[in-house]
């Protein structure tokens, strides 16, 4: 008898970011991490979940450029991020530590 073998569909958060409430909890919560990684990653399911062509549009980078830069592979720069961030009607800001 064979081992019946399991498959299972790809994760994607962006899948699970219907609301505008769930995407400000999603990105606050990555934040929380202070991993530019994460960050990254974040913004970009975030982008998937809204329209990453729209994106593109707004940022006026290309959609294939901003898919790699919000990757958890991506680096983005700052000046990418902060575009990213402005299109999609976030700022990023930079808060002191609480101790």
């Amino acid at each position: 008898m064979t081992a019946k073998k399991e498959q299972f569909s790809r994760y994607d958060s962006a899948d699970y970011l219907k609301t505008e409430e769930d995407i400000a909890a999603y990105l606050e919560a990555c934040s929380e991490e202070n991993d530019p990684a994460l960050m990254a990653a974040a913004l970009g399911a975030v982008a998937r979940a809204r329209n990453m062509s729209q994106l593109a549009r707004e940022t006026g980078l290309t959609r294939e450029g901003l898919y790699k830069a919000l990757s958890a592979d991506g680096n983005p720069s700052l000046a990418t991020a902060m575009k990213v961030a402005k299109a999609l009607g976030y700022q990023l800001r930079l808060v002191p530590i609480a101790h």
